[in-house]
């Protein structure tokens, strides 16, 4: 939901740049369309800055995305800054929207919170399709109100679960038939506050549970991790090592399917909590 004087703010001028952190309401990106404005998702790294600028207003032990969203605001100085601060994002982020309202007094920093329930779907997290460019789609869609288009799901072979990396490089070692889970298919569905999609997996297939550092969502990814047959859990800050890397490469190419029977398989997805069915 947003504030009376978030409508005000919206659409009264054309062509702003705006800064969005998260994932705004779906009717904040439809007028932000509409109007015509520029949106930069400042937890990309858009700018090629060290992100220890940022340190002079964050402690490093924040989130390396957290920590991007204040080198890109400070360097681009957008207009407006629109900042989930609700459960669909963190807690840091409140205290980031609060650090930002100060240091960039020009921008006007509008926290909201995202509690829409229209599922999108999503298509792209069950596409054939590298994995590196499938979450370049998802985090892209954030930007737009379009529905998604329909695409074929493939049976899967791996499993990503989480938070897109700030260190899209490590994508780069999954199987085209990886399936994606955790909060980028909440992101993808545009539901970013939906506990039960968070937490599905699929039990048949060897997964990857990855949160960046400092991040309170590594408390589900690890505990996840246990609980799953085959999974394992990652946290990288900044960039991914080659220690962290090798670790995937090896869990994937060790756990990859070997039997034809078991990708004829249906799928069974999982919920982590107790009160929620499992299929």
């Amino acid at each position: 939901m947003y504030t009376c004087s978030e409508k005000k703010e919206i659409g009264t001028e054309s062509n702003k740049r705006i800064g969005i952190v998260g994932i705004p309401p779906l009717a904040i990106i439809q007028r932000l369309e509409a109007a015509g404005d520029t949106i930069f998702d400042l937890d990309e790294p858009i700018v090629k800055k060290d992100i220890e600028l940022a340190s002079s207003y964050l402690p490093r032990v924040f989130c390396a995305i957290l920590r991007t969203v204040v080198v890109n605001a400070i360097s681009l100085k957008p207009d407006v800054i629109y900042i989930d601060v609700g459960p669909g994002k963190c807690d840091c982020a409140l205290h980031t929207a609060t650090i930002l309202t100060d240091i960039l007094p020009e921008t006007t920093v509008i926290p909201t919170r995202n509690h829409d329930r229209t599922d999108f779907g999503t298509p792209l997290c069950t596409a054939r399709m590298p994995l590196l460019d499938k979450l370049s789609a998802i985090t892209k869609s954030v930007q737009s109100a379009r529905p998604h288009l329909e695409l074929p799901a493939c049976i899967p072979t791996a499993g990503f679960w989480g938070v897109p990396p700030r260190d899209f490089s490590l994508l780069s070692l999954f199987p085209e038939t990886t399936h994606v889970f955790g909060w980028t298919r909440c992101m993808e569905n545009k539901t970013p506050d939906h506990q039960q999609l968070e937490e599905l997996y699929n039990p048949d297939i060897p997964t990857i549970f990855f949160a960046q550092s400092f991040c309170a969502k590594t408390a589900l990814a690890r505990h996840l991790a246990k609980k799953h047959p085959h999974g394992l859990y990652v946290d990288c800050d900044v960039t991914a090592g080659n220690s962290a890397k090798a670790k995937i490469q090896a869990f994937l190419e060790l756990s990859m399917p070997q039997k034809p029977e078991i990708s004829n398989r249906k799928s069974e997805f999982c919920f982590f909590s107790s009160d929620l069915p499992t299929f």
